[in-house]
């Protein structure tokens, strides 16, 4: 079984900054793609970004473009999320899982999705 820990979410007002980590542990693969979702209320989840197994090349929804940036230490078994400039409509649940490639995002390779980590920003 693969356990996948979100950590880094708080309240933080508009324009601030927060630093998502997710932790992976069990078996899995450096060869994984990594992506950040999130799910607000009464809405569907939505993905956010993703990054290559080998790091380095990002794929980032529209929505957060330029404001978030995603990162991972293979070594750590972490991915990071980077999230500036934040808003109200980033209020959300935030999630990680894996993808076979940065074109698989739709289709995540773990059905447990844990906890993710809450979100909130005030206006």
């Amino acid at each position: 079984q693969v356990q996948l820990v979100e950590s880094g979410g708080g309240l933080v007002q508009a324009g601030g900054s927060l630093r998502l980590s997710c932790v992976v542990s069990g078996r899995t693969s450096s060869n994984f793609a990594m992506g950040w979702f999130r799910q607000a209320p009464g809405k569907e989840r939505e993905f956010v970004a993703a990054i290559k197994g080998s790091g380095g090349i990002t794929d980032y929804a529209d929505s957060v473009k330029g404001r978030f940036t995603i990162s991972r230490d293979n070594a750590k078994n972490t991915v990071y999320l980077q999230m500036n400039s934040l808003k109200p409509e980033d209020t959300a649940v935030y999630y990680c899982n894996a993808a076979r490639s940065l074109s698989s995002t739709s289709a995540p390779l773990y059905a447990d999705w844990g906890q993710g980590t809450q979100v909130t920003v005030s206006s």
